[in-house]
């Protein structure tokens, strides 16, 4: 029998049910959520992408920390892909700790937070508007200071969230980045996927991965890979790896993957791939065949079955309604796998060990 990893087996009895965890309950709330985040916010959104055509930036800067520069890697990959807009993120500690003044003028500056608090964020909204720069909030607490500082506010309505690890919240701001860039965009192909979405979130909330849970109770170490717009689902799912599970996880591109870390791939050391729908899925696929060949566990989670994949390595990915919105459905049905996951190894989800919902940084 198998000794749980944090708690002795009184407390492991004492875990909750799987659907009894605040991460659950919180996660599960996403298509709703979203649902109605889109139909609250269209007005604020349509303006402020009616501004940017009429009046674009140079480029667009993210600013953000945890699961909400994992968003930010999201909004790199769709407003590149999409729009054409270079991206890049910006190093919170380049001003609020080098105070080094940068060159904004007229750019699109959106900062990405849950609370709204945390003061480097705070400090590099500040920075940026006094550079000339449009800052973009978007936040959980609309009343929070970063909302405050900003010209304008997109709020992700998401309610409160108890647990620690992020869930609705997270899924919420991909939401609000795709809303924004499908309106900035103005094309029908994008702008009619995002309705269907909260329909699309529930398939993928009742989506069977349990292999992926299964196979991973006794791991100590696995690559997540994803690329492009899948990118920041790989990001994410790493983090809550590590944050849920006490497991080591690290995300990596999954063309990136081949440049060393690859040499740690063999036996004994598993894979999650997320297939991307999209020019990035080939090259995703073939990784993890050539994987598979040197005697690794490897679960790819992609709308199509791969034939080369042993029993309980595909992980069905729902229908996505454009592949834009393909990483929203990977983290949804990724959220309820890593719920169990976690359980099955001693940890409750709500409360991992050595954090705090908020975290405030300078």
């Amino acid at each position: 029998h198998r000794t749980p990893r944090r708690h002795d087996m009184t407390q492991v009895s004492s875990l909750p049910a799987p659907a009894d965890t605040l991460m659950f309950q919180e996660a599960q709330q996403t298509a709703d959520v979203v649902a109605a985040q889109y139909q609250r916010n269209e007005s604020v959104i349509a303006a402020l992408a009616a501004d940017l055509r009429a009046n674009p930036p140079p480029f667009v800067v993210t600013c953000a920390r945890g699961s909400s520069d994992h968003a930010a890697t999201y909004a790199k990959y769709l407003f590149e892909t999409q729009l054409g807009f270079v991206t890049a993120s910006a190093s919170p500690s380049v001003g609020s700790v080098y105070e080094a003044r940068q060159k904004l003028r007229d750019a699109l500056y959106i900062v990405i937070s849950q609370s709204g608090k945390s003061p480097d964020l705070l400090h590099n909204a500040r920075a940026a508007a006094e550079a000339g720069a449009r800052v973009v909030a978007i936040v959980n607490v609309e009343d929070s200071p970063l909302a405050g500082l900003a010209d304008t506010v997109i709020p992700l309505h998401a309610g409160p969230e108890r647990s620690v690890a992020a869930t609705k919240s997270y899924l919420s701001s991909l939401a609000a980045i795709l809303q924004l860039g499908a309106y900035w965009k103005d094309e029908s192909t994008l702008r009619d996927a995002l309705p269907l979405l909260p329909d699309a979130l529930r398939q993928a909330w009742a989506a069977d991965w349990s292999p992926v849970t299964d196979g991973l109770v006794d791991a100590h170490n696995l690559f997540v890979l994803g690329r492009g717009l899948g990118l920041a689902a790989a990001q994410e799912a790493a983090l809550k790896f590590k944050e849920t599970c006490g497991l080591h996880a690290e995300a990596y591109s999954s063309a990136e993957v081949k440049h060393g870390p690859m040499a740690l791939v063999g036996p004994g050391f598993p894979v999650l791939c997320f297939a991307q729908p999209d020019e990035t899925g080939a090259g995703t696929l073939a990784l993890a065949r050539e994987f598979r060949g040197r005697g690794a566990q490897v679960w790819v989670a992609s709308e199509e079955a791969d034939p080369t994949a042993g029993p309980g390595e595909s992980l069905p990915l729902v229908h996505a309604p454009h592949p834009a919105c393909s990483p929203l459905l990977t983290i949804q049905s990724y959220y309820r796998a890593i719920n169990a996951l976690a359980l099955r190894r001693g940890y409750n989800p709500d409360v991992p060990p050595h954090l705090n919902k908020v975290t405030e940084t300078v």
